[in-house]
Formats: C-alpha cells, sequence, structure tokens
C-alpha cells in the first residue's frame, strides 16, 4: 500500500484495492445527527428494492430450493422483505437507529454485529452482504465467519461499490485537482460508517478465492435512477439549494450516458469451497 489522494486514503498500485483509515461510529448521536434518515431512506428506496429484486433472481437461479438467509447489515429490511417469499430470512443490524425501522415493521431483524450476535448453533444457506461488506475493517475475519456459518454448498453474496465506477474515477479525477468534496462523500466521511474498502472485480475474486469461496456468478447493477435523485443529493445536508439543484440537474442530464459506462455496482456471488 502506498499514500493515496489524502492522509487517510491508501491504495496498491499492483491490483488498485484502495483502503482507508476512517473510523466507524455506529450509535454515536453525534453522527447521526448529519443524516435525515427519513430523506435517506426515501431517497435509496426505489433504486435499492429494484436492484434487490435483481439479486434474489440471481440468488434463486443457484439456490432455487430456498433455505436459511443471512442478511448482514439490513438496514431497513428491504432485502429482508424482498426474500422472504423464497427464503426463511434473519437480518441483522448493528446500527440502532437504522434497527429500528425493520424492527417496528414486525420483520425477522436481530440487532447486534455479525457474527456476535448470532448463536453458537446458527448456520445459513446464504449469506448476504448488501452495501456493508466495504464498511468492514476487518474484512478477512469476516469471511472467514461466513465460511464457518454457511452450510455445505452455502452460498455468499457480495454487492458492493465499484473502484471501476464511472463517479467513483470521476471523484479520484475532482481530487486530484483539489475538489475532494466528491471523493470523501463516496468514502461516506464523517458519517456513521464510512468506506474502509473500495475495490474492483479482479481484487475482490483474489479476496474471495484466497479466504475459500469460488465464484460462480457476477455482475452489475444500475447506481442511480431519476426518482429519489434529488433527495439522495440532498439527505447529508452539505450542500446548499443551488448546488444540489445544480447537481441534480446535470446528474438527471446524463442519466442516458451515465447507463452506458462502467457501472459503480458490483455483485459476486460465490460458493464455499
Amino acid at each position: 500500500m502506498s499514500s493515496g489522494l489524502h492522509d487517510w486514503h491508501y491504495q496498491c498500485g499492483s491490483c488498485q484495492y484502495e483502503k482507508a483509515d476512517l473510523k466507524p461510529t455506529i450509535n454515536s448521536s453525534q453522527a447521526h445527527d448529519r443524516i435525515n434518515e427519513a430523506a435517506r431512506e426515501d431517497g435509496l428506496r426505489e433504486l435499492r428494492v429494484r436492484n434487490f429484486k435483481a439479486l434474489l433472481g440471481a440468488i434463486v437461479k443457484i439456490k432455487p430450493m430456498g433455505g436459511k438467509l443471512l442478511d448482514v447489515g439490513c438496514a431497513h429490511g428491504w432485502f429482508v422483505e424482498a426474500a422472504m417469499k423464497d427464503f426463511e430470512v434473519l437480518g441483522v443490524e448493528p446500527d440502532k437507529a437504522v434497527y429500528d425501522v425493520p424492527a417496528a415493521k414486525g420483520l425477522p431483524v436481530r440487532q447486534g454485529f455479525f457474527p456476535e450476535v448470532l448463536l453458537s448453533s446458527e448456520k445459513f444457506d446464504v449469506i448476504v452482504f448488501n452495501d456493508v461488506i466495504e464498511h468492514i475493517p476487518s474484512v478477512e475475519l469476516v469471511l472467514q465467519s461466513c465460511r464457518a456459518r454457511l452450510n455445505e454448498g452455502g452460498v455468499l453474496v457480495l454487492n458492493l461499490p465499484s473502484s471501476n465506477g464511472i463517479f467513483y474515477r470521476l471523484s479520484k479525477v475532482f481530487a486530484y485537482i483539489g475538489k475532494s468534496g466528491f471523493f470523501e462523500r463516496l468514502w461516506q466521511k464523517g458519517l456513521p460508517s464510512p468506506h474502509v474498502h473500495y475495490f474492483n472485480k479482479g481484487n475482490l475474486l483474489s479476496l474471495l478465492t484466497h479466504n475459500g469461496f469460488d465464484a460462480v456468478k457476477s455482475g452489475n447493477l444500475p447506481t442511480l435512477g431519476l426518482t429519489g435523485l434529488y433527495t439522495r443529493i440532498s439527505y447529508t445536508g452539505e450542500l446548499g439549494l443551488i448546488s444540489r439543484s445544480l447537481v441534480y440537474c446535470a446528474v438527471a442530464a446524463a442519466l442516458p450516458f451515465l447507463r452506458l459506462l462502467p457501472s459503480d455496482i458490483i455483485y459476486v456471488i460465490s460458493k464455499r469451497r
């Protein structure tokens, strides 16, 4: 690893893996004060639900008989809701403020960190991380815990941002010329659970292979949609009205073109070796 674009950012010149020395502050009220959680939920819901349905369709093709599914970092419970018709589902969420949302709906969720929140006897046929694995500092320990918690023939699903995506690449260009706001936003700097890793498909596959998993399917998911876009731009409150409006108009106008460029969201489905 060598120094990157900031004193907290590092990158590997060989495999292009990137990491950050940003510290999670989950369950800190001060960190949550920076987020309008209701606006965040509204801004993300439609795109996430659509992506989750597409991802679930790929999982069902690999595990058509269903089984027990664990959704790690289940957030508002959208994937839990989508998966319940095909699997026996448990969601776990470490952030108390976020956990309260699916719990209030009566969804099968548990508050705590993976794997400590699980009973010693609990094992699963599918373990899913939707926009979660990039937030976890000890990623190799978590992958080893996944191997231990998967049944024979079990499947691990990672859905995460890609460092090869067009938005991430643009953010690095801006950071190089001293405009780091976009770059810091994609790393979620200052938020309760910042990113501490950025992978691309190549180094992610190497990481999985090294930790006893064989990829069986991978693909891309849409990064943005028009519905909820303005709310998504606004939920941290860091931009003024004029800036939010300009960013919204620019992104909305560019959406048809952006869909032709490398996606900022990738997924990999792998089997426990």
